[in-house]
């Protein structure tokens, strides 16, 4: 079985990367898939896509409305919890109250910008933060004063690097069962995504350790702690594990039969 699995690895060595790239691209520009139109719409039940659909006064709210859908369906377990969200880009500070009324009284939201004003959206469980996401000192002194969070919202200066600099520092600084997302990844030229491409290719990273009667890879850094890396219209979402991996494994059940490797 070892031996089977050097030569896999062996022969996935010698395939240029790019030129399945480039396939992804070109079956993607031409999908066409059967039409179903029993399909359900989406934001049927949806109290985020709600709230905002209220909000014809009062302070700013400027979102996708695709991402209603997102953020409920991976936000919706921290409801009435005691749950700490980050949001950096607070804007009109519209969406600041939206988390408040999502997520509950227990609710506490850090809202990061660069502009000094948006200090006036400050109140008795909403912090403002002042900084550059781009600065990683700025966050060096975040995570010295605020608490492991539970949710952070990247919708701040929409830069590759600023991205990657905000993501880098501060998905470490989150508990377990946590959620962070990356929002306005859409521009030609933007490079988070082949950033992320990186951190999922160890995602999804096999190293086969020799066992006799099941299959099983070791678990390396970012599998032990990160369930998975969700990709949407211009908006990616990481999730990290309730409780860390210590092996991924594929056991074999049933006795009639012969189960193939190239299944697991």
């Amino acid at each position: 079985m070892l031996a089977f699995y050097r030569a896999r690895k062996a022969k996935q060595n010698t395939v240029d990367p790019s030129l399945y790239i480039q396939r992804g691209i070109d079956f993607a520009s031409e999908f066409l898939p059967l039409r179903d139109n029993s399909l359900p719409a989406g934001n049927a039940d949806n109290p985020l896509k709600r709230y905002f659909d209220s909000c014809s006064s009062g302070r700013t709210i400027w979102k996708w409305e695709h991402y209603f859908d997102v953020y409920h369906r991976h936000l919706s377990k921290f409801r009435g919890r005691d749950v700490r969200v980050m949001e950096i880009g607070v804007l009109g500070g519209g969406s600041l109250e939206m988390w408040h009324t999502y997520f509950g009284s227990q609710c506490t939201v850090y809202g990061v910008d660069i502009d000094p004003a948006c200090r006036q959206y400050e109140g008795e469980r909403t912090k403002i933060l002042i900084g550059d996401q781009q600065d990683r000192a700025f966050w060096h002194s975040i995570k010295s004063s605020v608490a492991p969070l539970d949710i952070i919202i990247d919708d701040g200066g929409h830069e590759a690097e600023q991205q990657i600099v905000t993501l880098e520092e501060m998905l470490p600084h989150t508990r377990s069962g946590a959620v962070y997302i990356c929002e306005d990844v859409h521009q030609s030229n933007q490079m988070f995504l082949p950033y992320v491409s990186g951190i999922v290719s160890q995602l999804s990273e096999f190293t086969f350790i020799p066992n006799t009667t099941e299959t099983v890879s070791a678990v390396n850094k970012l599998q032990r702690y990160i369930s998975g890396i969700h990709t949407y219209p211009f908006i990616t979402v990481i999730e990290r594990r309730d409780v860390e991996l210590r092996q991924l494994i594929a056991p074999k059940r049933g006795s009639v039969g012969k189960a193939s490797l190239d299944t697991v």
